[in-house]
């Protein structure tokens, strides 16, 4: 079940944007050393059955941002889709104190325990403290290229909710762990890790990351997205409880765009996006956060 990879895109600022479940209205079941980007991603919340979500980029400058933060604030966007955007740390309180209230703000890391001596190191209690709602954590360059293993993830994690950040926490493979056949293995190991340390799912939005997928114009087919999010949900029934299994927020991310996402966002179990290079036309953004209302049906 091969299919060419696919790259999560970047931008100057991170964006999620997602239906929302709720009992009115359902949608479907509801870096590192080089310089950062911002990101964008779009969800719909199981709860109300629309969620939206996006990511972040590397390369943004305050002129960037600003120009991007503008789009954002014209953009109409559907009223029952969550929508996050993730600056760099360096940009968060640009972003936060000039876009609309309509979007959240999302960091792109976390430390994993209370403020110390860890230079460099930027701690919940500090997002806390600037008004930052949302982190990004597990993000596939964090893994494989700054090393953090699947337990160091799952206690970030657990500290940034303790301290009421909620958490986008991201799983996917390798090509090369596709090809091998362990696509499940592997986003079942990283969810272990994350179920070892949290005991409540409802401030934690999954997205599914096909590595390969990420910034290389390879998209996962809607099949083969659908195919893991269903096997998300089902690890969620059997290893956590039936209820998280049909709440939980599972997003996709993969070289997300406006051309691909209206198919994406049909699939029953992706519940949004987490967006990276097309999060960088504001108009664009506004496309994939409005495609995940696709699905809404009676709760």
């Amino acid at each position: 079940m091969a299919a060419a990879p696919s790259y999560l895109a970047s931008s100057p600022l991170s964006r999620l944007a997602g239906p929302r479940r709720g009992a009115a209205a359902a949608a479907a079941r509801a870096p590192a050393a080089a310089p950062q980007q911002l990101r964008l991603g779009c969800y719909r919340r199981r709860a109300q059955r629309v969620v939206a979500m996006a990511g972040s980029g590397k390369n943004g400058t305050k002129d960037s941002i600003s120009k991007l933060v503008s789009e954002l604030n014209a953009a109409t966007l559907e009223s029952d889709v969550d929508v996050v955007v993730a600056p760099p740390f360096i940009y968060i309180d640009q972003v936060k104190n000039s876009l609309t209230n309509r979007i959240e703000v999302s960091a792109q890391n976390v430390w994993i325990g209370k403020g110390g001596a860890y230079t460099g190191e930027i701690s919940a209690e500090q997002l806390v403290d600037i008004g930052c709602q949302w982190v990004i954590l597990g993000h596939s360059e964090r893994r494989n290229i700054l090393g953090e293993d699947d337990e160091f993830i799952g206690k970030k994690a657990a500290y940034a909710l303790s301290q009421n950040v909620k958490v986008i926490a991201c799983i996917g493979e390798l090509l090369e762990e596709r090809e091998a056949g362990k696509t499940f293995d592997v986003c079942f190991k990283q969810l272990k890790a994350y179920a070892d340390s949290i005991s409540n799912w409802t401030d934690v939005v999954i997205a599914y990351e096909p590595v390969w997928a990420i910034g290389t114009g390879k998209v996962a087919t809607p099949e083969q997205a659908q195919e893991v999010h269903v096997a998300v949900r089902d690890w969620f029934k059997t290893n956590v409880s039936p209820d998280v299994a049909s709440s939980i927020r599972i997003i996709y991310g993969g070289s997300v765009n406006a051309g691909n996402c209206a198919e994406l966002a049909k699939k029953e179990d992706i519940d949004g996006f987490l967006v990276g290079g097309a999060s960088l036309k504001g108009p664009d953004f506004a496309t994939i956060v409005n495609s995940v209302t696709s699905k809404k049906v009676p709760a």
